[in-house]
């Protein structure tokens, strides 16, 4: 083993101190991308916006179809009272009404939705640029 700028004994122990750094750093790293690192990656590949957004259009069309859904349980409850009620309502005031519910619930699921995504992204830049920046320290650890 060769360790430049040391003699003896000195030697030989800054030369397992500086092995011992180098096996717990590349511990750390290679325990990050096995776990985290993997979605971290996914989600670096992305441009900002682009993940965001496409996050954010999933969001909707899950807040869609969850709305659906539980509208069609509502009518469906009393599906014998609002067949006998259709001809007395104001359709266009129910059906009105209906649309505020639905733009309001998707439209604060997709800010929610928003916040999150960002959130997470800007973490995983973060993971990332610290992984980065400790396969540097890596690479110098052999350079010296």
């Amino acid at each position: 083993m060769y360790c430049p700028g040391r003699e003896g004994r000195q030697k030989w122990m800054y030369c397992i101190m500086l092995n011992e750094e180098r096996v717990i750093l590349m511990t750390k790293l290679a325990s990050y991308e096995a776990n985290e690192g993997k979605k971290n990656v996914a989600i670096g590949s992305y441009f900002r916006s682009d993940y965001i957004g496409w996050q954010v259009l999933k969001s909707i069309i899950c807040a869609t179809i969850a709305f659906l859904a539980v509208f069609a349980v509502y009518i469906f409850y009393d599906f014998e009272v609002f067949m006998t009620d259709i001809y007395k309502m104001d359709l266009l005031g129910f059906a009105r009404k209906i649309l505020y519910l639905y733009l309001g619930i998707v439209g604060v699921y997709a800010v929610i939705s928003y916040i999150i995504y960002a959130y997470r992204y800007n973490k995983a830049r973060k993971s990332l640029k610290v992984f980065h920046n400790n396969l540097k320290r890596l690479a110098s650890m052999y350079r010296s």
